[in-house]
């Protein structure tokens, strides 16, 4: 499978992710077996590079919630960047591009923004759309309060 993924192109890497993401989920087999599927279904995920913005929000909206899934579930672990709660934590706050006070500003007057704003505004919250589950894990420090306060952003954004 991860020849093929690697090889593929387009909807095959689509067809992949879902394939073996349904592996994932898959509680019969053992929990290592799923986070290699787990693996591969990121994989396929994180290949489906195109320019379009949409589509890389997308990539990482699926990657972040298909990870907490995993470490929910299956556990975290420090030693994958994949699996560890403080990777996450980090690559959610790295991929959001304004404060949350400027959300929460910006999300009072959404019907007044322009469309660019708008999807601004609904990127970010596609983006914080696991903080719930995170935050249930993470423990005290400076990552864990900058999400909390996305948390509070998050409930007002479009």
């Amino acid at each position: 499978m991860q020849t093929f993924i690697r090889n593929a192109h387009g909807r095959e890497l689509e067809i992949a992710r879902v394939v073996a993401q349904g592996h994932a989920y898959d509680s019969a087999d053992p929990q290592e077996v799923r986070r290699q599927w787990a693996k591969l279904s990121l994989l396929a995920n994180r290949l489906m590079h195109t320019d379009d913005d949409g589509h890389l929000e997308r990539v990482a909206q699926q990657d972040f919630m298909f990870r907490m899934w995993v470490i929910d579930r299956l556990g975290p672990d420090d030693t994958n960047p994949d699996w560890s709660l403080d990777a996450l934590a980090a690559d959610t706050l790295g991929a959001l591009t304004i404060t949350p006070a400027q959300a929460a500003s910006l999300a009072g007057r959404w019907r007044d923004l322009a469309i660019e704003q708008i999807r601004l505004l609904r990127r970010h919250k596609n983006l914080t759309a696991h903080l719930e589950t995170l935050l249930g894990h993470l423990t005290p420090g400076r990552n864990r309060d900058q999400l909390s306060a996305w948390t509070s952003a998050r409930r007002m954004l479009p």
